[in-house]
């Protein structure tokens, strides 16, 4: 599954590395693109709103706007 969001806060590089460095702690993600202002995160499925919204917390920025699109199947 692929889940986009938007995060607030972000504004360079080292925001883009903290948020990244988050993410990286939260269990099923398989991987992890970052940019200012947003994320997508391929994860097995277990993984939820609020634990993204946790990590991303945790690096010291908001989560908004979450779209998780579960037809999308991690390629092999």
């Amino acid at each position: 599954m692929i889940t986009r969001a938007r995060v607030e806060g972000m504004s360079c590089q080292h925001c883009v590395r903290a948020v990244f460095t988050g993410l990286a702690g939260v269990e099923g993600i398989v991987r992890a693109d970052v940019s200012i202002g947003a994320i997508e995160v391929e994860h097995d499925g277990r993984v939820t709103f609020e634990q993204l919204r946790d990590a991303v917390a945790v690096a010291g920025y908001r989560l908004v706007e979450a779209q998780t699109n579960r037809r999308a199947l991690p390629l092999a």
